[in-house]
């Protein structure tokens, strides 16, 4: 007897096991036993067994197939999960990197206008300088030479 809760797979699967467990532990003396006889070693048996098929739910294999099978398709989405939020994040890496290639140029036409600009000031500086030496130059040869057309150097 079983609850109908339990189905007929559950029941139909213990009378399954609890026949193969007899044969198997009994064999032929079962031909020669007393009625009962045999109830006091296996009774034990029967009882664990009892438990085992109401409570423990890999007793059904269809039920314990379909918990793997579902525990397998949440694997499944979980990863499909992972996999499309890696691609948001090498979406969101490629528009990065499209970025910084954008700003990189801006960077380099912006240090070639800086870099000519200090050269030009290096320019303009180095030739003031030259001025100015000629012309400190030109002051030193004309005191030196008693005036500024130079008529005692000459």
């Amino acid at each position: 007897m079983a609850d109908e809760s339990a189905g007929r797979r559950i029941p139909f699967a213990f009378l399954e096991d609890m026949h193969q467990r007899f044969v198997r532990t009994y064999g032929g003396a079962v031909l020669s036993a007393l009625p009962y006889g045999m109830n006091d070693e296996f009774s034990r048996v029967l009882s664990q067994q009892m438990e085992y098929y109401s409570n423990d739910p890999n007793a059904d294999r269809i039920n314990r197939l379909k918990g793997e099978m579902s525990q397998v398709r949440n694997v499944m989405i979980e990863n499909i999960d992972k996999v499309l939020e890696r691609g948001d994040r090498l979406e969101l890496l490629v528009d990065k990197t499209a970025n910084m290639q954008g700003n990189t140029f801006r960077f380099r036409k912006q240090a070639r206008r800086f870099k000519n600009t200090v050269w030009w000031r290096n320019v303009r500086l180095t030739v003031a300088l030259i001025i100015i030496l000629i012309i400190v130059a030109y002051i030193v040869t004309a005191f030196v030479c008693n005036g500024p057309t130079l008529p005692s150097c000459v």
